[in-house]
């Protein structure tokens, strides 16, 4: 196995970032550094990163329903709460993709870093479905805009999926991830957010879990997880 992904499998990092820690020289195989992800390693072998050793652990993908001012990080330093302290387990758990502090709604936990990377990757365009409650009521004109895309700072958005739900609440659903997406869109056709809760992620869907409560994916859950991640 190429040591990036090792290093992912094990739950130290997405792959990405697992080969930018290999890069810059925090990596040891068996006492020597190793800066080139692809180089091949087996399950026995002492591999540090920054003096640790990492040793493989069982995949856990965990739902949370995250409640608002919490934070999507594996760590919050301040007094705000990082969303992994509402998951009971002992695994080095990290967000699969993020969720705005003043958002709520599903937010993904694992330590699975390789599908942690085709769940966030545009390339694999995963749908993610926001249930969204607007200022003042969205025109239909204003709907068929989003669904074409809008223009923003960092350029148009891909055409989206939207469902009416009330006179100032819609469902959409896009393939993207970019930076406060949503809320950005809502202000491109001109509204505002008021509330923002993610109620799906590919086949996931948030149902009837709490909110600021979690629960452990089974085999199968994780399963649709990946075909989500390799069909888009």
């Amino acid at each position: 196995m190429r040591l990036g992904k090792y290093l992912a499998h094990s739950g130290v990092a997405s792959r990405r970032k697992a080969e930018g820690i290999i890069d810059a020289g925090r990596v040891q195989v068996d006492g020597q550094v190793v800066t080139d992800p692809a180089t091949a390693v087996e399950v026995g072998q002492d591999i540090r990163v920054d003096g640790h050793q990492i040793v493989p652990e069982g995949h856990e993908v965990w739902v949370v329903n995250k409640p608002p001012d919490v934070i999507s990080t594996a760590d919050e330093p301040g007094k705000r709460v990082a969303v992994v302290d509402l998951v009971d387990s002992s695994a080095r758990l990290y967000p699969v993709g993020r969720l705005d502090a003043d958002s709520t709604g599903i937010i993904l936990l694992s330590n699975d870093g390789e599908l942690a990377n085709r769940l966030t990757h545009p390339r694999y365009g995963v749908e993610k479905t926001y249930r969204v409650k607007l200022r003042s009521s969205i025109s239909d004109e204003s709907i068929r805009r989003l669904e074409r895309g809008v223009r923003l700072d960092d350029g148009m958005t891909a055409p989206a999926v939207v469902a009416r739900i009330g006179e100032n609440s819609i469902d959409i659903t896009i393939r993207e991830g970019r930076n406060r997406q949503i809320r950005r869109m809502a202000e491109a056709v001109g509204n505002e957010v008021l509330e923002l809760k993610r109620i799906s992620i590919g086949h996931l869907r948030l149902g009837k879990l709490g909110i600021g409560r979690s629960r452990l994916l089974d085999e199968r859950e994780v399963a649709r997880l990946w075909e989500d991640a390799q069909h888009g």
